[in-house]
């Protein structure tokens, strides 16, 4: 242990007593390490539905005061001092990860009229550089933005919105350098290389009209709901005109250009519904028209191919069919159904393309691509070769061809671009991420298995280990979940699970009710006055894991991060016997205060996800599962709690809360740490691919030394 640094700590925190309430006879100065910080407790009683809600930590949502910051300065360098020893373990594993990494790399160009779109690395380097050539990859390069020189003198740069006009000469732009997820647009003519004056704040989507110099964008409200769209018209210094604002506060807009470039979308959806606008993308003041006006539980999303939009729709089965009618008059009544509704097979997307449309389905839990030609009728499905997989669509400008471009990767599979020729129905691949550092695919096994349910319902769960493991129950043991917004967890290729399995650990991803690996119907299962069933399929996972071998009771870290955080939170207070340590990231668990406060980012939108607690019923189910209210005295797993400062998503003072309440209530003398990003950083953490190596380092070694394992 390094002595000048326990002292700097054990200095800091006795400094800050007086904030934390740190009493300083439990500041040990013969202990190598000092006593964790204790906040101050100000008690803030709420009254809501007969029950009276006090909450002794409140006072940690005070951003701008320095007494916060202090507290979290000072659960930082308690957090520094206990993680100190691993930092040997921590360099290793950052090694070891950027090893795995092609520093200098160039992704698969795509084409968009005229040009050639890709984006480069460079070793050193922590952003991309945004490039184009003209007509053939042999002409010269053009950098559009070199993200790295943006981000001088910035600790944080984020680039969202990215498109260029018809005619190539103007680049639309979004960026956020606080990480709060807050976008300024701005506009390059890319003929000259300079920025121009035009911009906005607060920018959502982003979209050109044809005619090159109009643009209409989004912009958020004060709970960062995207809820406004705007027309402008290139070199306009004044007020942007108004084109439409969302009242309802549970919808966001977006606003998109169909791949046939003949229409202009602007969609309204909430959790449930959506409804959508158009006009001509040539005519930038039409009068905007409704595809069919709202109904509640009822979402559509069109696309446009010849004289129909095509249109995805729920309003038969919860798992979505797709219609077609006639762009002179698109309303429901003149609907046709082109595919039904399967019970068995979620339609989660489309494509489309003037002579082919392509469904982006998940069947069996998997997803699935299948084309069709419009001309002969004929289907051909693309087939994938392993258990356990990740395939969505690339990046497809061209409107009139017959090549689909898909990206398929997984456990074991580092990530790779396909060009499918949709008249043939061969598969090309164009490029695979290269691995370097000897890895070697072959050492390694895959297994797609089944936990039952406390209800009897099967669960998937996706596994892999190295081959020959003895799988006896001795193994250590990761498990990962979400299971939240019906978003399916599919399985990505991420090198640095590589530094776990190659230790012997068996790293698991659970597929649990609420997301939607099988459908909607598996995130209804999980969502609302059912969410408990989120937590309970997690612990069924994680004993059937344990109970067939998988690895030990003893040795079992778990993970979640954003809604998955929320997760962690319940299962650790209704089962922590079960679990060794666990990671608790940017975690939605204070479920019930959070709810309450209308004014936060997502909370009204999200009374379709979790419930309005200002409803009796729904506040004695959320109350009954919400981590942060249900922490008891009892023992509890060790635990690392991350989150960032400047997070938009779930605001720090969460697991801010969740860490003081937990450290003033439980019985045992096990790790809990807080590591908060001080420095600008948003939901994901840091923006630069090197920081974000090191935080996964630092996750890293807090899992290996959880499982004994220290080298």
């Amino acid at each position: 242990m390094n002595k000048r640094y326990t002292r700097f700590s054990t200095l800091a925190i006795v400094l800050l007593s007086s904030i934390c309430n740190i009493p300083l006879r439990a500041v040990d100065t013969t202990s190598t390490e000092p006593a964790p910080p204790i906040a101050k407790k100000i008690p803030k009683v709420t009254e809501i539905n007969g029950r009276k809600l006090v909450d002794n930590y409140f006072w940690l949502r005070e951003k701008k005061n320095p007494e916060v910051r202090a507290y979290l300065e000072a659960e930082n360098a308690y957090t520094d001092v206990v993680m100190k020893p691993t930092e040997p373990l921590q360099k290793k594993l950052y090694d070891e990860m950027l090893s795995r990494i092609k520093e200098t790399d160039v992704d698969v160009p795509y084409r968009d009229g005229a040009y050639l779109y890709y984006s480069r690395t460079e070793a050193g380097k922590q952003y991309q550089i945004r490039c184009r050539k003209k007509g053939s990859l042999d002409a010269p390069e053009e950098v559009l933005l070199d993200i790295n020189e943006m981000a001088k003198g910035q600790r944080f740069m984020s680039l969202a919105a990215y498109e260029v006009s018809d005619d190539g000469n103007l680049l639309a732009y979004t960026t956020d350098n606080t990480g709060f997820r807050q976008y300024t647009l701005a506009i390059k003519d890319l003929r000259t290389g300079k920025v121009l004056a035009d911009h906005a704040e607060k920018v959502g989507s982003v979209v050109w009209t044809n005619d090159n110099k109009t643009l209409f964008y989004t912009v958020e409200d004060s709970a960062k709901r995207q809820y406004r769209l705007y027309r402008h018209t290139l070199g306009n210094s004044g007020d942007d005109p108004l084109v439409y604002e969302e009242k309802d506060e549970r919808f966001n807009v977006y606003a998109g250009r169909t791949r046939s470039k003949a229409y202009i979308l602007l969609i309204s959806g909430s959790h449930t519904t959506s409804e959508v606008r158009y006009i001509p993308a040539d005519q930038p003041t039409a009068e905007w028209k409704v595809v069919e006006p709202r109904k509640q539980d009822v979402e559509y999303y069109p696309d446009h191919n010849g004289d129909f939009f095509y249109i995805r729709v729920n309003d038969t089965g919860r798992n979505f069919r797709l219609v077609k009618a006639p762009v002179s008059d698109p309303r429901s009544h003149n609907w046709k159904e082109v595919i039904p509704q399967r019970a068995d097979v979620m339609l989660e997307d489309t494509d489309f393309f003037r002579n082919y449309y392509v469904l982006y389905e998940r069947e069996n839990g998997l997803p699935q691509i299948q084309v069709t030609d419009l001309k002969s009728g004929q289907t051909k499905r693309i087939e994938f070769p392993e258990p356990a997989y990740a395939a969505y669509q690339h990046i497809n400008r061209e409107y009139d061809t017959s090549k689909l471009r898909y990206t398929y990767q997984s456990f074991i599979t580092p990530q790779s671009v396909f060009e499918y020729d949709m008249a043939s129905g061969s598969s090309t691949l164009l490029k695979q991420k290269e691995v370097p550092g000897g890895y070697d695919r072959n050492r390694y096994r895959v297994e797609r298995i089944q936990a039952a349910a406390s209800d009897g319902v099967k669960i998937p769960i996706s596994v892999v280990h190295l081959k020959g493991a003895k799988l006896d129950g001795s193994e250590p043991l990761y498990l990962y979940g979400y299971g939240s917004y019906g978003f399916p967890m599919d399985i990505f290729f991420n090198s640095n699970e590589f530094s776990m399995v190659d230790r012997g650990v068996v790293v698991a991803f659970a597929h649990i009710r609420g997301g939607g690996e099988m459908g909607k119907a598996w995130h209804d299962a999980g969502r609302m006055m059912n969410k408990k069933t989120t937590f309970t399929d997690f612990i069924s996972c994680a004993e059937y894991l344990v109970a067939n071998g998988y690895g030990s009771k003893d040795k079992l870290v778990i993970e979640g991060r954003s809604a998955g955080g929320l997760l962690m939170g319940a299962v650790l207070n209704m089962r922590p016997d079960l679990f060794h340590a666990a990671i608790v990231g940017v975690p939605f668990v204070d479920v019930v205060n959070t709810m309450l406060d209308e004014s936060l980012p997502l909370t009204v939108p999200e009374f379709e996800e979790w419930g309005n607690p200002k409803e009796k019923p729904a506040f004695d189910y959320m109350i009954s599962y919400s981590p942060y209210d249900n922490i008891e005295d009892k023992p509890y797993p060790n635990i690392l709690v991350r989150t960032s400062f400047n997070d938009s998503q779930v605001m720090y003072w969460e697991p801010a809360k969740y860490v003081a309440k937990m450290r003033a209530t439980r019985t045992d003398h096990k790790l809990l740490i807080l590591k908060t990003n001080l420095d600008p950083a948003g939901h994901g953490g840091a923006s630069g691919r090197y920081d974000r190596l090191k935080e996964a380092a630092f996750d890293y070694a807090f899992i290996l030394t959880q499982m004994g394992i220290d080298k």
